[in-house]
């Protein structure tokens, strides 16, 4: 017997009856996008290695472990299914000139790929939001991003997403924490584990970030970055704080929080919820103003972040489960003139705005209409010999009336044998 193929590891189907929480929140993302200004962007999903090592660092865990790379055969070059968007967008944007005498406000979606161990909210494909806006220097932008963040979670419904805040300040102010930070972890590397000892010789602020219960102690101890703030971004992150007080945002200062990519500067932000293990952050992001130049366009300041759609939707499921949609009619048909007459029925009824099932297979009448229930149609469309001689069809309901007082659409109780203009009348009542 031939052994059954099966998905990628960590890389997931979607089933049909998964789709309708997708397509929701999708539609509400864009939505959402289109209401503060931001236009899609649309980039590949494999993009050359240099523009990943460049932009987020060799010494990073993505580059140095979870990326995708393979050597394109016919040419010798060396590619990458991309781990992340930012770098992606910020090579779209200077290689069309898109920042050529104005701002950018822009948005993308799509799977993203990391070699990760696979875990309930963490893929080896997985699926991201990203929004960009590049070209703006001030704090009103960070504040923008982490407000309408905020918003989208009212709109969505979720509750318990909390806000962690920081800032990572300039390159020089990096520096000089580093070099700090790497006396004091120096002093004590016997308590260091394996992967924080070897990250003190390659990135030394992702220590920071370790999630080894044993470590957190030595951690809360560390110098802080904030200590070595340079003057115009403690300004800066003042005023990003000012601005989210007067929105009514709250949020928690995280001195900690360092963010894994190496292009980030000043503001950094995560949402994050401890309703999901150890995969808690559900959003991420910041300021990264020296990657448009760091790519090779001219410098542009720029800030972003993006969110995990399975995190979300993982999120979003504890709460009310939103039902997947039904069809407003499914149509039961028997008889070899039926079955060409329903066809064009059920092609009037779509004609007319109504979401119509035409059943195919053949089968008995009682068959067909377990089917018609099991659709959650709210109507079955009958049609048999009768109903084509007469030109008409029967309507039965298969759910409770709702209330259309103000529709002036008739609702049948029982089935009744109505012409199209009829049952439409009674299907769009829905």
């Amino acid at each position: 017997m031939t052994k059954t193929i099966q998905a990628v590891r960590g890389m997931n189907d979607i089933l049909p009856d998964e789709v309708h929480l997708w397509q929701f929140f999708e539609h509400t993302v864009r939505e959402w996008l289109r209401s503060y200004g931001y236009r899609e962007i649309r980039m590949p999903v494999l993009e050359r290695t240099e523009l990943f090592v460049r932009s987020i660092g060799d010494a990073t865990d993505i580059v140095e472990k979870e990326m995708y790379t393979f050597v394109d055969e016919l040419n010798g070059e060396s590619l990458t299914l991309r781990p992340e968007g930012t770098a992606s967008c910020v090579r779209a944007a200077v290689e069309h000139n898109l920042l050529y005498g104005s701002a950018q406000r822009l948005w993308y979606g799509g799977p993203m790929f990391r070699h990760e161990r696979p875990q309930k909210g963490r893929y080896r494909q997985f699926h991201q939001f990203g929004v960009e806006a590049l070209g703006y220097a001030g704090p009103d932008i960070d504040i923008e991003h982490i407000v309408m963040c905020a918003r989208l979670w009212r709109v969505l419904g979720l509750e318990g997403v909390v806000l962690e805040l920081n800032s990572l300040g300039s390159a020089e102010a990096r520096l000089r924490y580093r070099a700090r930070l790497v006396e004091y972890l120096g002093q004590h590397r016997e308590a260091l584990d394996a992967d924080s000892q070897r990250r003190l010789t390659t990135n030394p602020l992702r220590v920071l970030d370790s999630k080894n219960p044993a470590m957190q102690a030595l951690i809360e101890n560390a110098p802080r970055l904030v200590d070595d703030l340079d003057e115009d971004s403690a300004r800066h992150f003042e005023a990003v704080q000012d601005g989210l007080r007067e929105a009514g945002v709250a949020y928690r200062l995280n001195p900690r929080l360092v963010r894994g990519l190496d292009y980030y500067n000043r503001t950094v932000f995560e949402w994050t919820t401890d309703r999901l293990g150890a995969q808690g952050t559900v959003c991420a992001g910041g300021r990264y103003d020296g990657l448009v130049e760091q790519i090779g366009g001219k410098p542009a300041p720029a800030c972003g972040y993006a969110m995990g759609v399975e995190r979300l939707l993982a999120l979003m499921q504890e709460g009310p489960l939103r039902e997947a949609p039904a069809p407003d009619v499914y149509v039961v048909r028997q008889g070899e003139a039926a079955e060409r007459y329903a066809q064009g029925i059920a092609e009037r009824m779509r004609d007319a705005g109504l979401n119509v099932v035409l059943h195919c297979g053949g089968g008995s009448f009682k068959s067909q209409m377990k089917k018609a229930d099991a659709s959650g149609a709210r109507y079955a469309a009958l049609i048999g010999d009768d109903e084509v001689q007469a030109g008409n069809l029967t309507m039965k309901p298969l759910r409770a009336p709702r209330d259309v007082s103000n529709s002036g659409a008739p609702q049948p109780t029982a089935q009744a044998r109505v012409d199209l203009a009829q049952a439409v009348a009674l299907a769009a009542a829905r």
